[in-house]
């Protein structure tokens, strides 16, 4: 699986391809820190313009929008440039496993579900890969960014528990962080999501084979693709149930972290020690860092599908290498 890595036949595009979208990533996270702090400057011109009528002029105000479209399309430009390149590097990856699953692939035939593990879970694994992977090098390169810009705009602003703590929105988006994270990881433990899913894709490997036998042979009969079709819908149908119950923990915490920034911020708020400009880069730098220490909770229905991938693949791979 991971030959893509090793041989010469793919070096610059698992290498160079790797740097050149490592660059890309770091790039857009630059801009967005401009960003960060355009937003700063903004919101305190539109206070100062709100609370002193004429107080800015419509060239300042025109001018700063037209910064912001700038530090967009320049965000853009390189975003569609990183998606472009991952999704390029992605398929190659893809295509070195597949090279080699066809050089086994008159030994490997024999194996239960050989073709959907050659054909749809190399897709399934390059898919996950392209927005996973690239989410998770941002997520930490975001960290680096916005973490020192987020402890210089907590000096001096009280936080709910911390109080004047210079770490204390850090420490206020660890604990969020961190805690939703437990509670997802401990949710889909007790629930079994990867072996529901893992179980899930058995049942229907085995259903899809039946069906291509059957097209070759008269003597399978519409009750036994039945009965294996009945195994389908019932690993379905608890795999819905087991997700309804991940899902109403994930959603409750989702929507009770759109208030998190603003919790605690509330001493800082009621006191008005700081201008809406201020606030408004807090928050944004507050969510951007919370939000890369989110990264698994976020991303754990699409880590769940990725591991079950991974499980399968590796199994295939260790039954040709048995055979050899």
């Amino acid at each position: 699986m991971f030959d893509f890595f090793k041989t010469k036949k793919w070096a610059v595009w698992a290498y160079l391809g790797s740097a050149v979208i490592l660059t890309s990533l770091w790039l857009s996270v630059q801009i967005d820190v401009q960003i960060n702090h355009w937003f700063g400057g903004f919101y305190d011109m539109i206070q100062k313009a709100l609370g002193t009528p004429n107080a800015i002029t419509a060239s300042e105000y025109w001018g700063s929008l037209a910064s912001f479209g700038k530090l967009a399309a320049l965000w853009i430009v390189l975003g569609l440039a990183t998606s472009f390149l991952t999704a390029h590097f992605l398929f190659r990856w893809r295509a070195s496993m597949v090279e080699w699953y066809h050089s086994v692939y008159d030994k490997a035939r024999t194996i239960e579900g050989a073709a959907q593990r050659v054909q749809e879970d190399t897709i399934k694994f390059s898919r996950i890969m392209e927005s996973l992977g690239t989410a998770l090098i941002e997520s930490v390169m975001v960290l680096v960014e916005f973490f020192p810009l987020l402890v210089g705009l907590s000096i001096g602003i009280p936080i709910l528990w911390f109080g004047d703590w210079e770490y204390g929105l850090i420490a206020g988006a660890l604990i969020w962080a961190v805690g939703g994270t437990i509670l997802m990881i401990v949710l889909a433990w007790i629930l079994r999501l990867v072996g529901i899913e893992y179980d899930l894709q058995k049942k229907e490997a085995a259903y899809r084979k039946i069906l291509v036998v059957a097209e070759d042979d008269g003597s399978i009969r519409p009750k036994s693709l039945e009965e294996l079709f009945d195994g389908v819908r019932k690993i379905h149908y608890k795999s819905y149930l087991r997700y309804l119950y991940f899902n109403i923990g994930r959603l409750a915490y989702l929507q009770a972290n759109v208030l998190a920034g603003y919790i605690f911020l509330a001493p800082a708020i009621i006191a008005g020690v700081m201008t809406l400009g201020v606030m408004q880069q807090i928050l944004r730098a507050f969510g951007r860092v919370e939000g890369s220490l989110q990264y698994l909770f976020k991303a754990w229905p699409t880590i769940i599908e990725l591991a079950s991938v991974y499980k399968r693949l590796r199994e295939f791979e260790a039954k040709i290498k048995e055979m050899k």
